[in-house]
């Protein structure tokens, strides 16, 4: 199996690029709940001692696996992260694709307040963002960049952890178990009782 690689950084480190940043999101397809986006960076001089090399996308790792590789990356002090988050309302109002793109602008500003300013962005995806920042976009990225695996995982984990709070306030719902994503049982409540606060109303349901 071939897991995330530093290839794509490595390339940007000989450049010049003093701190290049992985960027991914999670919850682009939900019916309810926000889109969350980490922008993180990792040093040049750690690739060599990182003894979690074999992250993957967060799609395919257990809840129990994520959580272990979110605690390895951000108790790391020398891994620098940011977390942007954009609600369910503003997707409504500007759409999904205009939300993951701000989540991931307030991650960028966000890990900068931590660290010196950003060199160079690698974007999981197929867009950029509206940042004065050389950047380069790549599809599946998660799948092959170290930096984009890391940052969705710490996205995966930050969203799940807030719709098991929401899960709280809305328990008939059943967030613990779909956490907003559109499966059948979340469908059929979503008929039986209609919208809560966090449902995204431009969103199909059926």
């Amino acid at each position: 199996m071939k897991y995330p690689n530093f290839r794509e950084e490595k390339k940007l480190w000989r450049k010049g690029h003093k701190m290049v940043i992985g960027i991914d999101e999670a919850g682009r397809g939900p019916l309810a709940g926000p889109v969350i986006a980490c922008a993180i960076t990792v040093p040049e001089f750690l690739i060599s001692n990182l003894k979690f090399l074999n992250i993957k996308d967060s799609k395919k790792l257990s809840p129990k696996k994520r959580e272990e590789f979110y605690r390895m990356i951000t108790k790391h002090p020398q891994i620098g992260w940011g977390i942007g988050r954009v609600s369910e309302k503003v997707i409504d109002r500007i759409n999904i694709l205009e939300a993951t793109k701000l989540a991931m602008k307030r991650a960028v500003r966000n890990l900068e307040k931590k660290c010196s300013c950003s060199d160079f962005l690698i974007i999981d995806g197929n867009f950029g963002i509206n940042l004065d920042i050389p950047q380069k976009s790549i599809i599946k990225g998660d799948e092959k960049v170290f930096s984009c695996a890391a940052a969705s995982v710490i996205a995966k984990v930050t969203r799940d952890r807030i719709m098991l709070r929401y899960h709280k306030k809305y328990s008939r719902y059943g967030f613990d178990k779909h956490k907003g994503y559109p499966t059948k049982f979340h469908r059929q409540i979503i008929k039986r009782y209609g919208f809560c606060k966090i449902h995204r109303r431009s969103f199909r349901v059926s």
